[in-house]
């Protein structure tokens, strides 16, 4: 399997892992709500206001959280792309010190280990 290939298929297995991941956590998060929010069931007037709006805050926070878990991975995926090119570049200009076939089976190997 060539390793564009494979890092395709990781890549997409993670996404679609994360994605799942994701999901589950909101499924969690609304879970824990309407149990926070059954407990308020049996009180009444400022009461039951009261944990009414602690139910809310509590859930707010926790989908709050959970986005800025999902930018965070973001950013770590956008960053080491950009290592990857950095480093592609790289081993491009090493590959343009040398001249003929040596030249041309460098680019070769360069553009098939970063998929490029």
């Amino acid at each position: 399997m060539k390793p564009v290939l494979a890092s395709a298929l990781i890549a997409l297995s993670a996404f679609s892992v994360g994605a799942h991941a994701e999901s589950a956590k909101e499924k969690a998060i609304d879970a824990q709500y309407r149990a926070d929010q059954k407990k308020c069931d049996g009180m009444k007037g400022n009461d039951k206001d009261v944990c009414e709006q602690q139910a809310k805050a509590t859930r707010d926070k926790a989908k709050a959280d959970a986005k800025a878990g999902k930018e965070q991975a973001e950013a770590r995926h956008d960053a080491n792309k950009e290592k990857r090119d950095a480093d592609y570049k790289v081993a491009k200009e090493k590959c343009d010190a040398m001249s003929g076939n040596a030249k041309d089976s460098c680019m070769a190997d360069v553009k098939a280990k970063y998929g490029k």
